[in-house]
């Protein structure tokens, strides 16, 4: 499935260390839609299937109210009983083409890809779109390397399919990202650790609208 223009401008990956509960990652996914959040990616490593499955619907209706499109983080069953638009995988997740049989050509893949090999190797899978990172270090994941401006160029000109960047993007730092050809940013704690999360997702939305 073909990502509409704009549409991973700024990518909201969630997190509920500051959500605590299902309603907080609610209001939070709300907050952030309401200020310019224009693609959101459910990831929840820690919740039992059923409660992973309850939230999913909640976030995936609420995000469809507001016409705003949710991925699962590398869960398919939950991406296809929660009525999600897609999932997102990692290179040691399901690997891509099986999460497409399992999905149909009608829901988004999107896939890690870290390098110009497993970017190339992504798209000619199947993948609609792809996260590339960590552009900085970040305390949200354990990181081994990190994908230089120079690498993103690389990947962006290897691949016809959108490229994000991720990995400890904050508004102080994203500017470095600017004309490296990058359809949007995804973040995590500079968008949902704020204690005015529509605002930072409105500030973050005017630099993410800089970074072509």
């Amino acid at each position: 499935m073909k990502m509409k223009p704009g549409e991973l401008t700024l990518y909201a990956v969630t997190d509920r260390t500051w959500a605590h509960d299902a309603d907080g990652v609610l209001d939070q996914v709300e907050a952030a839609i309401k200020g310019g959040a224009t693609f959101v990616q459910l990831r929840e490593k820690e919740l039992d299937p059923r409660a992973f499955l309850s939230e999913a619907r909640w976030v995936v209706e609420l995000c469809h109210r507001y016409g705003v499109r949710c991925v699962i983080n590398d869960n398919v069953d939950v991406a296809l009983l929660s009525g999600a638009d897609g999932v997102h995988v990692g290179q040691d997740d399901m690997a891509c083409e099986k999460a497409r049989a399992m999905l149909g050509p009608g829901k988004i893949i999107g896939v890690s890809a870290h390098n110009v090999e497993q970017a190339v190797a992504a798209e000619k899978a199947g993948a609609d779109y792809l996260g590339s990172g960590a552009a900085f270090p970040t305390d949200t994941k354990a990181v081994s390397s990190y994908v230089t401006p120079e690498e993103f160029r690389a990947i962006c000109s290897a691949v016809s399919i959108p490229v994000v960047a991720i990995g400890g993007i904050t508004r102080d730092n994203i500017s470095q990202l600017n004309g490296l050809g990058l359809a949007g940013a995804a973040v995590v704690s500079a968008l949902f650790a704020q204690s005015d999360v529509e605002a930072a997702a409105r500030e973050l939305r005017g630099l993410c609208e800089r970074l072509s």
